[in-house]
């Protein structure tokens, strides 16, 4: 995959990464007043984590509540997202079921872009690739560690591996042991906008230690970083007005 990703209003991989919201309610109705707080961020993309939702397993209740959030925000980019508990995410579901909430988001236009796990499977995955590409809806192809950061040669191998399968937005999130780990991760960003210039990828180190890759990315070539409003959905996210104006200073630094 080449070139910049064009999303509604939005340009992801042009100047300052984009920052993406997470909404996280559990319930239709937070969903609703996480979506009206919106309004009042100033955020370029926003990611229902649909794995917090409390009817996640009842995919009528997920077009639903996906339809209510596309109301409220219209004119924003919609991700949506489920996280697997093996990922870091709120619990875990069925292959099958994961594909078909998926392929729901994307075939009802709902959704801009799905976010699907690298290692959910390759043909699991080259399957929704294909079918969202159908519907104009973009992917993510995301891994994200918990535990530990590879190798940079790994780093590189799995955002290589989601770009050969057909993601538009490679993505990779890994938890540092200690500021090594966080330089490991922005050496495998820059060698990546190197070997692919123009082409976007999503990456970041995570808690206290990783915060610098979370506003350095237009250095190192991470198009898209994650800040919270109400909860954070992962350790280390920075809240959206500080964030915007951190990415503003590096970026006017450059």
């Amino acid at each position: 995959m080449t070139g910049t990703i064009q999303v509604k209003q939005v340009t992801i991989g042009e100047g300052m990464p984009k920052i993406c919201v997470p909404i996280v309610g559990t319930t239709a109705a937070e969903l609703k007043e996480e979506a009206e707080a919106l309004k009042l961020l100033d955020a370029d993309v926003v990611e229902w984590r649909v794995d917090f939702f409390d009817q996640v397993e009842n995919i009528e209740a997920v077009q639903a509540a996906l339809a209510d959030i596309r109301h409220i925000i219209p004119g924003l980019p919609l991700v949506f997202t489920f996280r697997s508990a093996r990922e870091g995410g709120e619990k875990e579901i069925p292959a099958e079921y994961y594909a078909e909430l998926n392929r729901m988001a994307a075939g009802t236009g709902l959704a801009d872009l799905i976010d699907v796990e690298l290692f959910t499977g390759d043909d699991t995955v080259k399957s929704l690739v294909d079918y969202a590409h159908q519907h104009g809806v973009y992917v993510i192809i995301s891994n994200h560690d918990f535990q530990k950061t590879p190798p940079k040669e790994e780093i590189i191998s799995r955002l290589e591996q989601a770009r050969e399968l057909g993601g538009d937005l490679p993505k990779i999130a890994l938890m540092p042991a200690d500021a090594r780990d966080v330089l490991t991760l922005l050496e495998a960003t820059y060698a990546m906008k190197e070997k692919y210039p123009g082409s976007p990828v999503i990456t970041m180190s995570m808690a206290g230690t990783g915060m610098i890759s979370r506003i350095a990315g237009e250095v190192f070539g991470s198009a898209l970083t994650f800040g919270s409003a109400k909860k954070a959905s992962a350790p280390g996210q920075v809240p959206v007005s500080e964030l915007r104006s951190m990415l503003e200073l590096v970026h006017r630094s450059l």
